[in-house]
């Protein structure tokens, strides 16, 4: 009987960036999908939870603001300290805080999941395009991240939809619980496939108060 292996990078077998391809994407589009996803289940969401406009405009906009002022930090700390193990990270915690989202009691709650989950994409987004760049050779790795920015757009323009159809077919709970699957498969599917790589150009001490000020400085 033959047994079946989960395919690994490395020069033995080079199909397997392609697969790695494909669960870097999968992560990027679940990780833009929630930049736009939600706002469509507004009302929804306002009915069972009774917030303030202001509170509203947090739902929306708490994740927004971690999720762009992060991704250099994050970016930074899986180039320096090893892209899957970041990648991972980032993985499991917005599929956790996903699941949070979708049972929240309270508005405070929900926006607190929603700055979580923030925290997840910006590992995500940054380090699935390192993990591809370091995972195909300069003649194939312009197709490459051609089709990562393409599954970036899509994630941007088909959210909404996605979200009117999902909030119309059951509630809006699903928007959010809908990416627990996704992201546990995408976490099975990195930590079997996904080699570890780091930045080693160069050795430069880290920069805590550069880090600091350019992530501040993005958030306001």
């Amino acid at each position: 009987m033959s047994s079946f292996a989960l395919p690994t990078m490395g020069p033995d077998n080079p199909r397997a960036r392609w697969y790695v391809l494909a669960i870097c994407c999968v992560a990027l589009f679940m990780a833009i999908l929630d930049n736009l996803i939600v706002n469509v289940a507004l009302p929804t969401i306002s009915d069972d939870l009774s917030p303030t406009t202001a509170q509203l405009q947090w739902i929306l906009s708490a994740y927004v603001l971690v999720f762009a002022s992060l991704q250099i930090t994050a970016g930074g700390l899986g180039d320096r300290f090893g892209r899957k193990r970041f990648f991972i990270f980032g993985l499991i915690l917005f599929t956790a805080t996903s699941a949070l989202a979708a049972l929240v009691p309270s508005t405070g709650w929900l926006i607190t999941a929603r700055a979580a989950q923030g925290i997840g994409a910006a590992f995500i987004m940054p380090l699935s395009l390192s993990i591809i760049s370091a995972a195909f050779p300069p003649a194939e790795r312009g197709k490459a991240i051609g089709i990562w920015s393409a599954i970036s757009m899509s994630g941007i323009a088909i959210g909404p939809i996605i979200g009117g159809i999902i909030v119309n077919a059951w509630s809006w709970h699903w928007i959010f619980l809908i990416n627990v699957p996704i992201g546990i498969v995408s976490i099975i599917g990195a930590q079997a496939i996904l080699q570890e790589t780091r930045d080693t150009t160069g050795h430069a001490p880290t920069d805590i108060p550069g880090t600091i000020t350019v992530t501040a400085a993005i958030a306001a």
